[in-house]
């Protein structure tokens, strides 16, 4: 397959600037850096495969956010079976934050996927709803409840 190099330029910027954010969604998931990674890894080859065009940066991420969430169900199978977290010596957190990583890991993936787009990817409620094919309200109530979780957790107020 001979691709043009403006295909290999657009992916090649995308692999630069949405890899670790992606990695960090597949992660949210999978609880599993190598399957992680390798969902990214198909991410970009479909992106290679189809070279859609977009209108903004915020597009083409919300696409590549979109086909690795999907990527990662794929990997799950239908039924999201529960993993547990495991965090490799090199993931990049640490103190507080490994410990939220690892309580995040312990909540339902439904959840774990809400709290990342939203907290770590800054996407709307409505646009949690399209990556993950629910409704919004769905989205709200999981949110809702994974706050609960967390705090219940971590014995603290979460903002």
């Amino acid at each position: 397959m001979a691709l043009s190099n403006e295909t290999n330029a657009a992916v090649t910027n995308a692999v630069v600037r949405y890899s670790a954010d992606l990695v960090r969604l597949a992660y949210s998931f999978l609880l599993d850096i190598h399957d992680a990674q390798d969902a990214v890894q198909d991410a970009f080859l479909s992106y290679l495969k189809h070279s859609p065009t977009f209108e903004s940066e915020e597009k083409e991420k919300a696409w590549l956010v979109k086909v690795t969430a999907n990527r990662c169900k794929n990997v799950l199978g239908g039924f999201w079976r529960k993993r547990s977290a495991v965090l490799p010596e090199d993931y990049p957190a640490e103190g507080d934050d490994r410990e939220l990583v690892l309580a995040l890991g312990r909540l339902p993936k439904k959840y774990r996927a809400c709290i990342h787009l939203h907290y770590y990817e800054g996407y709307s409620i409505n646009e949690i709803a399209s990556i993950l094919n629910a409704k919004p309200a769905t989205v709200g109530t999981w949110l809702s409840r994974a706050r609960e979780e967390l705090k219940n957790e971590l014995g603290g107020d979460l903002k």
